[in-house]
């Protein structure tokens, strides 16, 4: 049977990476096909079929969840349009500078003819009151249809909300309240979550880490601030500052240890104390999941238990193996989309690994060497995911884990709950004071040199190759030659991502807002670092770091800042934070404070120029600093190869425009249209006559950009409209056979994408 469960959700995962669903009617011979394989005579060819149907029953299931998921999305003719809903607000409200976002049970739709998924996703900018879980409201919103920015290595902001069954977003621009409380269970929970998170930050005002505490308690992650969760992921113990499965698992076994002395203490007991103890774990392990919001990777947690437990009370024999693929296999029936997850894999990858070099050995060993034996065959285990996954490995992450997991798991977390069920403050303050000493010794691992190994993603069949290393590696003392497995782990570090023959433009998908890399033989550069969405989160640190690493740069020879405005610098601190660059050449004022993050910054001017690996670099404007308008001093960088060029303008106006159409060169293949398509110089457009015309811009953005009559006027002179709000981030590779174009929406297509 365990076979049969890999095969299930082996077809689920498959069906993730189709960019078209199957019909639903395939699912209907399903039923015929388990009755030919029932009846068959020969053991061989009715197994051969029974797999067959295994793998065919988890991949038609994900595309019949997915069906039903896809069709309650918001129509395309009711975006951006005024429509009155009434519901209810589903979970813990969030804060962010500009106001609230939360999830929005719809009820009823007060517009006409207007459909609106059942689940939605809302932000809310104005208004004296805070909302809270189990609010009735009247909003009057303007919605849109789930997208968000698609890059190489990025995170797939679609398929998030597809697996949260939610069919829109959008934000409040009229609201009344109609009802304090509906009862219903789920928002009860969620009201219970918001008092324990009130009761954190009143207990704890001002502390520095009460954004951990209220994680540990009830899952709310959102105070914790950005350079504590850089501490946590360069020394590996960010799965501890969560409600992980690992606490979870704790809780749930200290309600079996307690459950298990008590239980055998009374005589009458109508049933083992085995059975009774699993029972009472199971239901910790579930409430604990609740306070948490019951999130996805509390969920897979909860499963797995769910699964030992069943074991338990069924009374057979059942091997550990055999328990972990049931987990999986349901974890997969309720969420198809578990298995594009990091936590996913290294979850269950994590337990695989421990039940693989701690069962079926020949001897036994003491605790320590157990714990030595486990903690080896993780880190070393879950190298491929996490380089797939991360590009990154924590070099520190066994000497953090040894300190931090203890005192978290076994101290900090449950001073923690504690503190919510006493009518005391106390221990969560003495629950802040462990945790800043946790804190202080993962701020001196991270302050070592190199704490993190950093690389390019490896190509997907080195994993394959480096699995059957690790597997080897791991076997029992006694095999031979066991170091040779590590040969099947060297691919992973020795094969990287095709390297351009001679030029490559990437431009990233960064919504309303611009970011490009430039990349050489030899060389790499930066123009522009995108917008910043938020206090924790920019486009540096959630789309150009992920994609410089993933295609294996870890450093920047040079830098281009166009000009001062945050939807091009937004995310420039994070990147210049995070790895080596080379020099940065700006038009931003002299005391600009992103200036202080790169040693060797210099002023960009026109007629400056150099050459990398035969490719040109010149710089065409800015030629004079009086101006005060900051887009007019934008750097216009344009870029000759032996193949094409490429010209990049930030956002000239039109004056500037003029004046560059009027004395110098530029003519380019491709053009990153200045201003993301707003009002242009059309002298500019027509000398530079482009072969494609890149438009980056957000979906949908407020500025109606691009515009329609500069879109026109490109396509008038035969050039192609490439847009990141439809295609996602778009690359373009100059080699010797000439240049080909790529949108990654396009050539990385998935189900979930939206048609245009």
């Amino acid at each position: 049977m365990r076979n049969n469960f890999l095969l299930f959700v082996a077809g689920a995962w498959i069906l993730q990476y189709r960019a078209e669903l199957p019909s639903m009617g395939w699912i209907f011979l399903l039923p015929a096909w388990f009755l030919v394989a029932m009846l068959l005579s020969r053991k061989l060819e009715r197994e051969i079929l029974l797999k067959g149907f295994f793998f065919a029953s988890g991949f038609l299931y994900a595309a019949a969840i997915a069906h039903f998921r896809l069709d309650d999305r918001l129509a395309a003719q009711w975006e951006g349009k005024d429509i009155e809903i009434i519901g209810t607000v589903a979970e813990l409200p969030q804060r962010s500078e500009r106001g609230q976002y939360f999830a929005f049970d719809v009820e009823r739709v007060g517009t006409r003819d207007a459909v609106v998924p059942e689940k939605i996703m809302l932000s809310r900018y104005s208004g004296p009151e805070l909302l809270h879980p189990g609010e009735r409201w009247r909003f009057t919103v303007r919605l849109k249809r789930p997208h968000g920015n698609v890059n190489p290595y990025g995170f797939d902001y679609e398929v998030w909300l597809l697996e949260r069954d939610i069919g829109a977003t959008g934000y409040v621009r009229q609201g009344v309240f109609l009802k304090r409380f509906v009862a219903r269970p789920e928002y009860m929970v969620e009201a219970a979550r918001e008092k324990l998170r009130e009761r954190v930050y009143a207990a704890l005002p001002g502390f520095p880490y009460s954004g951990v505490i209220a994680a540990l308690l009830m899952g709310d992650q959102k105070a914790i601030s950005q350079r504590d969760w850089q501490i946590f992921r360069r020394t590996g113990v960010i799965h501890l500052m969560s409600i992980s499965g690992l606490h979870v698992t704790m809780i749930a076994g200290f309600f079996v240890f307690i459950t298990y002395r008590l239980w055998r203490l009374n005589p009458s007991r109508h049933f083992p104390a085995r059975k009774a103890a699993a029972l009472s774990g199971l239901m910790a392990a579930f409430g604990y999941a609740l306070l948490a919001g019951y999130a996805i990777p509390t969920q897979r947690t909860v499963y797995m238990l769910a699964a030992v437990a069943a074991a338990v009370w069924s009374g057979k024999t059942t091997s550990s193996s055999t328990i972990l693929c049931w987990a999986l296999f349901v974890v997969t029936v309720l969420d198809p989309w578990c298995v594009l997850s990091p936590g996913f894999w290294l979850s269950f990858f994590a337990v695989a690994l421990i039940l693989y070099v701690e069962t079926g050995r020949i001897g036994k060993k003491n605790w320590l060497q157990s714990w030595i034996s486990v903690q080896w065959a993780v880190t070393i285990g879950l190298v491929p995911i996490l380089l797939a996954f991360f590009q990154q490995i924590s070099l520190v992450s066994p000497i953090a884990n040894a300190v931090a997991i203890p005192l978290v798991s076994l101290a900090v977390v449950p001073l923690t709950l504690l503190g919510a069920v006493l009518p005391f403050d106390f221990p969560f303050v003495l629950a802040h004071a462990l945790f800043s000493v946790v804190m202080d010794f993962l701020i001196r691992l991270n302050d070592l040199p190199d704490p993190v190994w950093v690389q390019h993603s490896p190509p997907p069949w080195t994993l394959f190759t480096a699995f059957l290393g690790i597997a080897w590696t791991l076997l029992p003392k006694g095999f031979p030659v066991r170091w040779l497995g590590l040969s099947g782990i060297a691919p992973l570090f020795l094969f990287f991502p095709p390297q351009p023959e001679l030029l490559r433009l990437t431009v990233l998908d960064v919504g309303q807002g611009l970011s490009c890399v430039i990349e050489t033989r030899h060389h790499a550069l930066l123009y522009d670092a995108g917008p910043s969405f938020s206090a924790q989160s920019d486009s540096g640190n959630r789309i150009i770091l992920p994609y410089l690493a993933g295609s294996g740069i870890m450093r920047l020879d040079a830098a281009i800042l166009s000009h001062e405005d945050m939807d091009h610098i937004g995310g420039a601190i994070s990147v210049f934070d995070s790895m080596p660059i080379g020099w940065l050449l700006s038009s931003l004022p002299e005391n600009h404070p992103v200036l202080a993050h790169v040693a060797r910054n210099m002023r960009c001017r026109s007629g400056e120029s150099w050459t990398w690996d035969d490719v040109k670099f010149e710089i065409l404007s800015p030629d004079s600093y009086s101006n005060r308008i900051s887009n007019e001093r934008s750097c216009v960088l344009k870029v000759t190869s032996q193949q094409g060029s490429i010209l990049i303008a930030g956002d000239i106006d039109r004056r500037i425009g003029d004046r560059l159409a009027a004395k110098e060169n530029l003519k380019s293949d491709v053009l990153v249209v200045p201003h993301h398509g707003g009002k242009s110089s059309e002298s500019f457009i027509r000398s530079a006559s482009p072969g494609y015309a890149v438009f980056s811009a957000g979906y949908r953005n407020r500025f109606g950009h691009p515009r329609p009559e500069v879109v026109a006027l490109y396509k008038s002179m035969g050039s192609r409209i490439i847009r990141t709000d439809e295609g996602g981030a778009a690359v373009f590779d100059f080699s010797s056979g000439g240049m080909s174009e790529a949108s990654w929406r396009q050539a990385h297509r998935r189900y979930w994408y939206q048609e245009k």
